[in-house]
Parts: structure tokens; C-alpha cells; sequence
């Protein structure tokens, strides 16, 4: 359940805020953020950890508004990175590189270098050859790069393969059977140093299962390279907790937190999180207008103002996001219809066979658990524009992305002379 949103007067509310007036000031489609909901589940991470050193570090990749980042540095986070621009968005909102973790298998040497000015706090390298390129970048700066290595534990996260990251098939980490003797290449490259340990299996984990069988074999780990005289500061436990979709029942905090409490007990790390996902994704809806109800010969489809350029998790995953109404349900029975986009795409679609209340022309529908992975994978694919996005704090709101405007879509591009 999208947690922050609420029925006022019937209606559907974002804190003291009615969506209603959201979209009529606004327009749709427009992503809508509770602040509110989003400090809670970090400041319930931070509570769950409290027994261990620890670093929050909410994954850009999963909600990069500058406003929400920035609301995130006051709690006092630190930020997971993929990419170079990932670092931009960061420290434009204010963090401090000192808190930065820089994750993904093909980073660039330029980033590399970016990163290393910065001053961030280490990264977490995926692959032997990408440890023999930092070095090279390092040293070309005069400069020492902390590094943990991603560790592939291959163990089974449960969850969607396309987020599954810590099998074997994967692209993601290093084997944990080939790992001791990457470290030591590590250990004595000239411009690195070895600070940490990395390991994170996948997202939207339902079960505690795996993630403990993980930090168990991390754990060995950390253990056999005590033996060898390498003793790693930091443990980045990645991120990955599930959030409630639909049926879901995923671990609490507390639950998480107690895993990773107890599967440190003693080996003096100072333990890394990267929520995501846990972080903003039920604190956000994507907020879209019924244009046309269409009567097929077998379906009866609902479309939107809303589409996958907007919201990709359903058509890219098969993801199910529940779909309510902002006023009081029209009266009659549900009935299932395809709630569809206008993408000249068959799989445009937000929900297939989904009952919903009568709906209409104009009725505005919110679709829920969208703060996380929504607004981030947007495109402008049929040349539309992206959505607004607006940031909800209890009785204000403000706009914190402009919905672009059609001269936004070519903005950057020219015509050759000889086109003229």
C-alpha cells in the first residue's frame, strides 16, 4: 500500500494535499511524492540499524529529483551511484562525496576520474580489468582510489530475473570462488586501497532468506581475507528490500535490520545499505486522466493520458501497480479492463485484466507505488514530453521537474547546412 496517501472527503489525497488539485493546476500525467512517507522509511532504516555503524545510501538510480536528493542529504543519507551523471545529480543536491559509493559494471574512465576529484568514498568494482583501469586513472591523478569488490555470492534472490543480480549468469560482481585472488591484485596495485567488501543480490526481495544465505557467505569471505592480512572497513550490504505492489508481504525494516545486525556481530565493519525502491516507492503515484473508454470485441480498454514512455515497470516487467481512483468510485460493479496509453505500442499498457469501478471520460485515476524506478526510466519515445513531477509536504506542494515543453524535445539538435 502507497503509504502518505490518503481518502479526504472521499477523495484521494497526497498528505493534506487532494490530488484533484494537483492535476488541475498542474496537468497530467504528473508523478506525485510525499516527502513525509519518504523520510519515514529512512529514518526507519536508520533506526533499524541502530546497533552497527552504518551508512545510509539511497540508490539514485531509483528516484534522482534533486529535490527528493536533497531532502535526503538534511536526513543525513549518502547516495549509491551508477554513473557519472548519477554523481552530477548528487552533488548538485548538496552531499557530501565523503558519503558517495559509485556501484555498476562499465564505468568510464572519465567517470572514474570524476569520482576521484570528487573525493567520494570508494568504489565498488565489478571486474578485474575494471580494477587494473582505475589504478591506471588513479595514478594518472596522483591519486589513491578506495575500492570494495562486488562480490557474486550466486544465490537465488527470488525475485524477477531482470532484477536478479547475485547468480552466476549475471553480469553484475565477481565469483565469489575467483574473488580471494582479485583482492590480492588488489592489495598490491600501487593506487589503490582496499577499504571494503560489496555484495548486493537483487531487488524487490520478498524474503530475508537469501540476503542472509548472502551476508553468510560474504561473512566466510571477510573472515579468509582477515587471514590474509587485507581488513576491509566497510561492508556495503547493497539494497533490495521489497515494497507491497500488490500481495507482496516483505520483510519490515526491523526484520532487515536485525539480519544485518546479526550477520556483522563482530567483524568490525561500519555496514553499507542502499535503499531504494524501500525508499521512494510507495511514497509516489503517477497521476493520469482517462481520455476514452473503448469497447473491443473481446476487451473493453480504458485510455489515459499516461503510458509506458511514462511508466515502464508494466510492460518492461509485467509489474502490477494497483489503480484507483481519485474521486468516489462511479456506483456499478468492477469490471476488468486494460487501463492503455496512447504509444503506438501493443505493450503500452499500465494494467491488463484488471477489474476497476466504472470509469469515464476525464476521470482522473492515480497509480499507485510509483516513486521508485517511475519517473527515472521515462522517455520521450513518440516524441512526448515527460511527465511534471511535484513534491507533497504536508499542506504545501511545489513543482520540482517543469513537465517539458515541445521545444525541449529538440532541444540540442540541428539541422546540417546542407539540409537547409
Amino acid at each position: 500500500m502507497t503509504t502518505g496517501f490518503t481518502h479526504r472527503d472521499d477523495a484521494l489525497a497526497c498528505e493534506g494535499v487532494p490530488l484533484a488539485r494537483i492535476a488541475a493546476e498542474v496537468g497530467t500525467p504528473t508523478y506525485v511524492y510525499s516527502l513525509g512517507a519518504i523520510r519515514a522509511s529512512y529514518r526507519a532504516y536508520d533506526h533499524a540499524l541502530a546497533g552497527v555503524p552504518h551508512l545510509i545510501c539511497a540508490s539514485v538510480k531509483a528516484n534522482d529529483t534533486l529535490a527528493v536528493l536533497r531532502a535526503l542529504v538534511r536526513e543525513g543519507s549518502g547516495f549509491d551511484i551508477v554513473s557519472g551523471g548519477e554523481l552530477f545529480r548528487a552533488l548538485r543536491a548538496g552531499a557530501d562525496p565523503r558519503t558517495i559509493v559509485f556501484a555498476g559494471v562499465g564505468k568510464t574512465r572519465d567517470e572514474m576520474a570524476a569520482a576521484l576529484d570528487a573525493g567520494i568514498l570508494m568504489f565498488n568494482v565489478e571486474s578485474p580489468a575494471e580494477l587494473e583501469a582505475l589504478n591506471a586513472v588513479a595514478g594518472a591523478r596522483g591519486r589513491t582510489a578506495p575500492v570494495a569488490l562486488r562480490v557474486n555470492p550466486d544465490v537465488d534472490a527470488q525475485t524477477h530475473p531482470y532484477i536478479s543480480t547475485g547468480m552466476k549468469k549475471s553480469k553484475f560482481g565477481i565469483d565469489v570462488g575467483a574473488v580471494l585472488e582479485v583482492y590480492a591484485r588488489a592489495a598490491a596495485l600501487p593506487h589503490v586501497a582496499v577499504v571494503g567488501v560489496d555484495c548486493h543480490i537483487g531487488s524487490q526481495l520478498t524474503s530475508i532468506a537469501p540476503f542472509v544465505d548472502a551476508l553468510a557467505r560474504v561473512r566466510g569471505l571477510i573472515e579468509r581475507l582477515h587471514a590474509r592480512g587485507i581488513d576491509p572497513r566497510y561492508l556495503d550490504v547493497g539494497g533490495g528490500l521489497g515494497i507491497a505492489y500488490g500481495e507482496e508481504r516483505p520483510p519490515t525494516h526491523a526484520e532487515y535490520g536485525a539480519a544485518v545486525t546479526e550477520a556483522v556481530r563482530g567483524l568490525d565493519v561500519t555496514v553499507l545499505v542502499e535503499p531504494g525502491r524501500s525508499l521512494f516507492g510507495n511514497a509516489g503515484v503517477l497521476l493520469t486522466r482517462v481520455l476514452y473508454v473503448k469497447d473491443g470485441p473481446a476487451k473493453r480498454f480504458v485510455i489515459v493520458d499516461a503510458a509506458m514512455n511514462d511508466l515502464l515497470r508494466p510492460p518492461l516487467y509485467g509489474s502490477y501497480h494497483h489503480i484507483r481512483p481519485v474521486a468516489a468510485p462511479r456506483p456499478g460493479a468492477e469490471q476488468p479492463v486494460d487501463v492503455v496509453g496512447p504509444v503506438c505500442e501493443s505493450g503500452d499498457f499500465l494494467a491488463q485484466d484488471r477489474p476497476l469501478p466504472p470509469l469515464a471520460a476525464d476521470d482522473l485515476l492515480a497509480v499507485m507505488s510509483a516513486g521508485a524506478y517511475g519517473f527515472v526510466m521515462a522517455s520521450n519515445y513518440n516524441s512526448r514530453p515527460r511527465p511534471a513531477v511535484v513534491l507533497v509536504d504536508g499542506d504545501r506542494w511545489d513543482v520540482i521537474r517543469a513537465r517539458e515543453s515541445l521545444e525541449d524535445l529538440v532541444r540540442g539538435e540541428s539541422i546540417p547546412p546542407g539540409l537547409v
